[in-house]
């Protein structure tokens, strides 16, 4: 079922930032630039939309802990960024607004030992909710992401917690 936000038109803002998160090169210099990590573990956006983002992390040398699995920290950022650029889209032509992680938990199921796509669906509340804001408005919103493996199965669920201020 498409959100009407999928019916609704982007702002010129918000398409050119899923453009550029979802071209592999753009997204390497803007990522070097704000987010190195992010090219160190080869992050890629594969989805952004305004109903979800999809952000994949392969299993290799650099993402790879002692065990001979993606190391904790990785799978992290990893679902941080499937949440933070939804949030950006989001956000984008929408006057000025402060964003900011207050809040962080992790679950872990499965050895991460394959690439792992982390999923969060909730653009549609997330688009609600920035539109409903007032100048000098603060809300929160916990996203969660979702990383599984090839085959499908759940190997962790990260809860973000974002607060955003309306500036303007």
């Amino acid at each position: 079922m498409e959100s009407k936000h999928s019916a609704q038109r982007l702002s010129k803002a918000a398409l050119d930032y899923q453009k550029k998160m979802t071209n592999p090169i753009v997204f390497w210099f803007v990522m070097l630039v704000k987010l190195p990590s992010a090219i160190f573990w080869r992050l890629r956006i594969k989805t952004l939309t305004p109903e979800k983002c999809q952000v994949s992390i392969p299993y290799f040398w650099r993402s790879q802990n002692p065990f001979k699995s993606i190391y904790f920290a990785a799978l992290a950022g990893a679902a941080e960024l499937s949440t933070g650029a939804l949030c950006q889209l989001a956000l984008a032509g929408k006057g000025q607004f402060s964003m900011l992680v207050v809040d962080f938990r992790a679950e872990y199921f499965k050895k991460a030992n394959s690439k792992i796509t982390f999923s969060c669906e909730q653009g549609s509340e997330l688009f609600d909710l920035i539109e409903g804001m007032k100048v000098g408005e603060t809300a929160q919103l916990t996203m969660i992401s979702t990383g599984t493996n090839p085959s499908g199965e759940m190997v962790a669920r990260f809860f973000v917690t974002w607060s955003f201020k309306r500036k303007s």
